[in-house]
């Protein structure tokens, strides 16, 4: 989903064609972005909440992995759709449909992880994310340091992370996990940054199209998601 400060040829990313000079336009915009991610947040902690409190299920999941393996290919397969093509992230209900389908695969996904973790490890992973994105949401909106003109760097960051974890897995160790996962949090904690000033818009050096409201509620959420991943992953490896 990541890319540099102008990856998309198709312009999600690239100037402003609407220029958010129009105020009821972007509040619009903004209102429909959250409203869209607080849909797709109550969706996953329900889901969650049942792989992780329902004993059932909790079993279930552990001894089927097909469940887990099943809903990242439609999670993967929805995604590139989102990302590549303007027409399915762009046009209703094309968009809402897709990007349903892709919450319940991505929701599936992290509660089978979930349900590998304590209840009260996921609970607490739950609050400090809250509470960290609640924190990141308020200084990307009163800062005036410009977070979108690190989009490259990002991209990059994302990489090398990749490389970091592939090494990890080689390398049995709490202290491995643990600082894989610090990082992971911090790249992701940055980028929360980054997508919210590209929805804001504004001042900043680069915005999102008004258009692409599905683009940018997705990227929010993957965000959060995988903040709250790395946040259960520290807990969990250092409670082991």
């Amino acid at each position: 989903m990541y890319g540099g400060t102008g990856g998309y040829a198709e312009d999600p990313l690239q100037g402003d064609p609407y220029s958010f000079s129009d105020q009821s336009i972007r509040r619009g915009f903004i209102r429909k972005v959250y409203s869209i991610l607080m849909a797709q947040l109550v969706v996953t902690t329900s889901i969650i909440a049942i792989f992780t409190y329902h004993e059932p299920t909790k079993t279930y999941v552990r001894q089927n992995k097909a469940v887990f393996w099943s809903s990242f290919g439609v999670m993967f397969a929805c995604l590139i759709c989102m990302a590549c093509c303007t027409s399915v992230r762009r046009k209703a209900p094309m968009n809402f449909i897709f990007l349903g389908i892709f919450t319940l695969a991505e929701s599936f996904m992290l509660g089978c992880a979930a349900s590998s973790f304590r209840s009260e490890e996921v609970v607490m992973a739950a609050g400090f994310t809250a509470v960290v994105c609640f924190a990141l949401t308020i200084f990307a909106l009163q800062t005036k340091w410009d977070f979108t003109v690190l989009g490259g760097a990002l991209f990059a960051g994302v990489i090398i992370l990749l490389i970091f974890g592939i090494v990890v897995a080689f390398i049995p160790g709490k202290a491995a996990t643990i600082a894989y996962a610090s990082c992971g949090a911090l790249l992701f904690s940055v980028y929360l940054i980054y997508d919210t000033q590209m929805m804001m818009g504004g001042k900043h050096k680069y915005s999102i199209s008004p258009e692409e409201y599905i683009f940018a509620a997705l990227n929010l959420y993957l965000d959060i998601i995988n903040i709250f991943i790395y946040i259960l992953s520290i807990i969990g490896a250092s409670r082991d």
